[in-house]
């Protein structure tokens, strides 16, 4: 039963819509703590600490937040796949144009797909950057707000995390309304408020993302 329904296009769209649900509840959550530099580098700092602790005494050290990456990381593999096989079924079921080349679908419509690996190299990224440290010079473990003030300092940091938070927006944007779809929440008496929704938290998420290397680099965070 279980083969048969990720077997079907209907299957895949369920498991698109779950998974990116869960990703947008972390998204949500994870620019809520971000903001929080704006309140110094104590505030954040402990806000980062508190990440590894919480759940103790019950959770060990960290676990708590290994358990998230791993959700996370599952989340994202699931989507990822889904996508991208019913990209290639897509494909298959038209292997040939169509005569007449119009656009009907919106610019996020268009640009799901190459939003999609921008968002998944962005992330690769983004983890070897202030998770790990690797591609950033001036890591220093334990500092996050500087780590963070660091990566905003320099113009290819806030290139590429601008751009990828741009089509972050975008892809919630149609994404939300895909999912709502997928799950049967859409109605012809919701369809307005799931419309309003989408483009509210796209606009959230992106402003609030984007709201921290701008705040760097115009020194309001430094």
């Amino acid at each position: 039963m279980t083969q048969r329904l990720w077997d079907s296009s209907v299957g895949k769209k369920t498991v698109m819509a779950v998974s990116g649900l869960v990703m947008l509840l972390y998204l949500v959550v994870h620019m809520i703590g971000n903001l929080k530099i704006f309140f110094g580098p104590g505030e954040f700092d402990h806000y980062a600490h508190w990440l590894r602790v919480v759940g103790e005494p019950f959770m060990h050290r960290e676990w708590t937040l290994w358990l998230v990456r791993v959700v996370l990381l599952v989340a994202v593999v699931a989507h990822a796949t889904s996508a991208y096989q019913l990209s290639r079924r897509d494909i298959k079921a038209r292997p040939t144009n169509y005569v007449h080349k119009k656009r009907r679908a919106s610019y996020a419509t268009r640009t799901m797909r190459w939003g999609g690996i921008i968002l998944g190299l962005f992330l690769v990224w983004h983890l070897l950057d202030l998770t790990t440290g690797t591609v950033h010079p001036g890591f220093r473990p334990g500092h996050p707000y500087r780590n963070v003030v660091g990566t905003f300092s320099t113009s290819y940091g806030n290139v590429l995390y601008i751009v990828a938070m741009l089509a972050l927006g975008l892809h919630v944007r149609h994404g939300f309304w895909s999912a709502a779809q997928s799950l049967g929440v859409g109605s012809r008496t919701r369809d307005r408020l799931l419309k309003t929704t989408a483009n509210v938290l796209a606009l959230v998420l992106t402003v609030g993302f984007v709201s921290v290397p701008v705040a760097v680099m115009t020194g309001v965070v430094s």
